[in-house]
Formats: C-alpha cells, sequence, structure tokens
C-alpha cells in the first residue's frame, strides 16, 4: 500500500540558515521555500501516480466478498488519503502564488513574520504559532 504524505518529508532538505541582518523573506528565503513547496508537491503527484498504477494492477474481481470487501476497503482508504493529498496540493498552489506576489511568511491573523523555522516545518502556514494557538483554543471552546 502506498504511504501516506501527512506532512513535507523531502530528501537532502537544507535548513535554511539567515546571515546576520539579513531582511526577512528576501528572494534567497522565498527561492528555498518556493524550492521545498514544488518538492513536495512533486512527491505527491508521484504518489498519486502510483496510486493509480497500484489500483489498476490490484484490481481483481475475488469470488469471496470477504475479499472483495478487503480490497475495497483498501481502495477506500488509499483514495481518502489522495483526496486529502489533493486539497494539499492545491494549498501548495495557493502558497506558491503567495510567494511570487510577495505575500509569502506573514501573518494573515497579525501581520507578523511566521519565522523561517515554522515555514520550515510547515510550508502552507498563514498563520504565527501565536495566532494559530489562539486559533485552536477558540475551536476547542466551540466544539467542545
Amino acid at each position: 500500500m502506498p504511504k501516506k504524505a501527512a506532512s513535507p518529508k523531502f530528501k537532502n532538505f537544507e535548513p535554511y540558515k539567515p546571515k546576520r541582518g539579513e531582511e526577512y523573506m528576501n528572494e534567497q528565503q522565498r527561492k528555498h521555500f518556493k524550492a521545498i513547496l514544488e518538492r513536495w508537491k512533486t512527491e505527491l503527484m508521484e504518489e498519486v501516480d502510483r496510486t493509480v498504477t497500484h489500483m489498476k494492477d490490484e484490481a481483481a474481481n475475488f469470488p469471496d466478498p470477504a475479499d472483495r470487501a478487503t480490497q475495497e476497503e483498501e481502495f477506500s482508504l488509499e483514495l481518502r488519503t489522495r483526496d486529502r493529498e489533493r486539497k494539499l496540493i492545491k494549498k501548495i498552489d495557493g502558497t506558491i502564488e503567495r510567494i511570487d506576489q510577495d505575500d509569502y511568511g506573514f501573518c494573515d491573523a497579525c501581520g507578523v513574520n511566521i519565522g523561517i523555522k515554522r515555514l520550515e516545518a510547515r510550508p502552507t502556514a498563514t498563520l504565527c504559532i501565536d495566532c494559530k494557538t489562539l486559533d485552536e483554543i477558540k475551536e476547542k471552546q466551540v466544539l467542545g
């Protein structure tokens, strides 16, 4: 069964090391994050291709209802994962667009710098850690 992609998992990923006095979200940093996002998107697209191939290769009409049900459940889980990844690819595309428009790396709620380390952990982040924490607290209060 193909791997589940929950968060960025890059091979040969080198964290960005800002220089003293370097301006936040300068061209080098934007290139760094754009490369991370494009690599992540490529990996997700490869997973989609592997899933399609896997489902074609493994599709069989089992005479035993239990075997058929097991296969259908496996395919259902794979499709659910791919749907989540499809939404993530859409989010990655939006984030790349933000980079191209020089609107990346700043909190949507308060406008402060999100931070290099947070963005490397979650390249699609749109909220700083404080606003995200507040958002989660509010969500817990509403949902219980």
